[in-house]
């Protein structure tokens, strides 16, 4: 066709041929059908993604299959039955971020070594600020998934998006709010090709090759019907310039192309919308009096504090710039809300997918997000198919009425003929009336957003490149989007640490052990050794020791206080901290980054490509948070090559607040232990309260949401 979106070399990398094509809606769907296609797998099972969880359940209750329901037991159990199958695990070398969200420490887990044909590998041959973002599955390249769904925690759910469900819980059993996501399953000479990328992309990342397979057996899930027959699937791809590799912008393309070819309707899911090129391309629709209507579903607001902080503002802008530009009234931005809500959290759905359905000519599935970073720094793969006859175009319009549906409440085929009487805008408006519907987006930066950009400034931020950036001017996602019950019971171990503490303090004042032991004699004898001038050296040797043996230095600093009060106290606790800090520092760096990777897992690793040269403002609020031991935070710091300078600065700032109300905590329990008068108990209540205040103030200032409260 002369006016196709469609283009080999500009839209897509190859466009194959598929019998069958299927859109999976939501985890329910995607992971059921995952697991019954790698019971049929024969030779290999490829799961190329940004993450994974090995304790993340594909179905909900007891399995009929008989093997285990968590991923990891499950690919294990697998393993053992089919005795001539492999496992290739490629996910996202991740960043020090997404510690809390992520599985701790991947390389130790059992689950991922506990059979020798299945191998868990890292992917890390990006630029600075780039990440693999690719969700891929290809069973004996017979088959594949892509799209947006990852297999790890807090992605399963229902289409039904209930307010509550049981079944939608995360391994510690914590409920999480309404998840919207989707895949697209492909077989045939498609299958096949995307079997290719997956191989290529483990050589880039791993440097050694896979092999490809031939079966004769099909794979493909008995419960999943096909939406699309006798297809041709393009793949598209997003690969940064990197080590003398091109830039690869095929899905950046694919947007701006299909953008111009909509004629009278334009459907997109996102997760963000944030990218200038797609807002620039969307306002020139916008302009025509005889353009398509416009519909964009996003979530109601962007996730956790980093989200909602770098890149909420930018958001608010373009919404703002694309209703501005809609003179002809053809524009919706909206967000889906769910039935029978119990609070704010749990009335809306976090719309994770991204889909575009142009007219009923083209439906594109993938990983990619309408943001800057997917369409040049990130690893995307996206597939869309585009109509060459009536009865593809009829496949292509119900997976749009199947979306629409879902978010209205209503059957498929009531949408379809909303459309066709009322068009796309018409028919939304005409259906969304009852508890579960879409309602228009009002996007609200955060109270302090950052400064991202400005007047005079491209839409581009530091948190959404369009391209890798330098080192120097690069600073990438450094806090952890983490629910804030997982925050909470990190906050509350310090607490219990703490509380230890002062119980310690109880049994020294009131049992005998006061005359066995005495503060006065302790600090007596740390002033005698060698003469005062040495205690600092001492000190340093304390905190040296205490960190090789990964004492927690809170046990430290506050036992500075009750030896030395509180100016020399801060000052030896301050310097034995930074001693500390940099003692691991050097050792991960002499270590190196692959054997600390291999004892630590991805959970602190990609620092230094991360932070670069500004990394002292990450390294300050990671020591802000308890978001990972003092000890370990240090090794794998240097290990990472991050600069010393920026190490060192970091943590001075960010232990300070700390290192003051430990030491006051200090202070108040020496004082305690030689008085005991009730000033004293409450001069270290106080210094107690304190310090919990410092950490709820942290959590409020970070504005990371609750997860949505259970039914009474």
């Amino acid at each position: 066709m002369d006016d196709a979106v469609l283009r080999a070399g500009r839209t897509h990398w190859r466009c194959e041929s598929a019998g069958r094509a299927a859109l999976l809606v939501d985890g329910e769907r995607y992971f059921a059908a995952f697991r019954a296609a790698c019971l049929g797998a024969k030779r290999v099972i490829r799961i190329i993604g940004w993450d994974i969880h090995s304790r993340m359940r594909l179905v909900p209750g007891l399995p009929e299959d008989g093997l285990p329901a968590e991923l990891g037991p499950f690919l294990n159990a697998l393993l053992q039955r089919r005795r001539g199958l492999r496992i290739d695990i490629l996910i996202w070398d991740f960043a020090a971020i997404y510690s809390i969200e992520r599985e701790p420490l991947p390389l130790l887990n059992r689950e991922w070594h506990r059979h020798r044909r299945l191998r868990l590998r890292f992917a890390a041959d990006h630029p600075v600020g780039a990440s693999h973002h690719q969700k891929i599955v290809v069973i004996d390249d017979a088959i594949a998934f892509v799209g947006g769904i990852d297999l790890t925690m807090r992605r399963w759910d229902s289409s039904a998006h209930l307010a509550y469900d049981e079944r939608r819980v995360d391994p510690e059993g914590e409920p999480y709010a309404p998840f919207h996501d989707l895949q697209m399953l492909v077989d045939g000479a498609a299958a096949g090709a995307i079997g290719a990328l997956a191989r290529e992309r483990w050589r880039s990342a791993i440097g050694a090759p896979l092999a490809p397979v031939t079966v004769s057996t099909d794979p493909w899930p008995r419960a999943v019907p096909p939406d699309l027959c006798d297809v041709r699937v393009a793949i598209a791809r997003t690969e940064p310039a990197h080590e003398g590799h091109p830039e690869i912008s095929e899905i950046r393309c694919l947007w701006l192309d299909a953008i111009a070819a909509a004629r009278r309707s334009l459907y997109i899911e996102n997760q963000y919308l944030t990218a200038g090129i797609i807002v620039e391309a969307l306002e020139r629709r916008l302009a025509s009096p005889e353009g398509p209507d416009i519909v964009i579903v996003l979530p109601k607001r962007c996730h956790g504090w980093l989200e909602q902080t770098a890149l909420a503002d930018c958001q608010a802008r373009l919404v703002r710039r694309l209703r501005a530009a809609d003179h002809h009234g053809r524009l919706r931005l909206l967000y889906p809300v769910v039935a029978n809500a119990a609070g704010e959290e749990s009335e809306w759905v976090r719309v994770h997918g991204k889909a575009m359905v142009v007219d009923d000519r083209l439906i594109r599935i993938g990983s990619s997000n309408l943001s800057n970073r997917s369409m040049g720094v990130d690893t995307e793969c996206d597939l869309a198919i585009e109509a060459e006859s009536e009865r593809v175009r009829a496949g292509i319009a119900a997976c749009r009425d199947r979306l629409l549906a879902e978010h209205l409440g209503a059957e498929p085929a009531a949408v379809g003929a909303a459309i066709a009487a009322n068009g796309l805008i018409g028919a939304i408006e005409r259906l969304s009336v009852g508890a579960r519907r879409l309602l228009p987006l009002e996007p609200a930066a955060g109270a302090e957003p950052l400064e991202t950009a400005g007047e005079g400034i491209t839409e581009a931020n530091l948190f959404d490149p369009e391209r890798p950036i330098l080192p120097e001017r690069f600073l990438d996602d450094y806090l952890p989007e983490a629910p804030r019950w997982q925050l909470s019971r990190r906050i509350l171990a310090s607490t219990a640490t703490v509380l230890l503490f002062v119980a310690l303090i109880a049994v020294w004042r009131y049992t005998p052990l006061r005359d066995f032991f005495t503060l006065d004699g302790f600090v007596h004898r740390i002033n005698s050794l060698n003469g005062g001038p040495w205690v600092p050296l001492y000190v340093l040797g304390a905190f040296l020791l205490g960190g090789f043996f990964m004492v927690p230095v809170t046990l430290l600093i506050a036992a500075s206080g009750v030896a030395f009060g509180p100016v020399l106290g801060f000052a030896y606790a301050l310097l034995g901290a930074c001693a500390s800090a940099a003692f691991g520092f050097f050792v991960g760096r002499a270590v190196g980054r692959e054997p600390v990777r291999r004892f630590a897992g991805a959970r602190l690793n990609r620092i230094s490509r991360r932070l670069a040269h500004s990394g002292f403002v990450a390294v300050t609020l990671v020591r802000l948070l308890p978001v990972a031991p003092f000890t370990l935070v240090n090794i794998i710091a240097g290990a990472m090559q991050l600069r010393f300078r920026d190490f060192l600065v970091g943590t001075m700032l960010g232990m300070m607040p700390g290192i003051v109300m430990l030491t006051l905590l200090g202070v108040g329990a020496g004082r305690v232990l030689r008085h005991g008068g009730v000033a004293d108990i409450a001069f270290l209540v106080g210094a107690i309260l304190a310090l919990a205040a410092l950490g709820y103030g942290l959590q409020r200032w970070l504005r990371i949401d609750d997860p949505p409260p259970r039914p009474r």
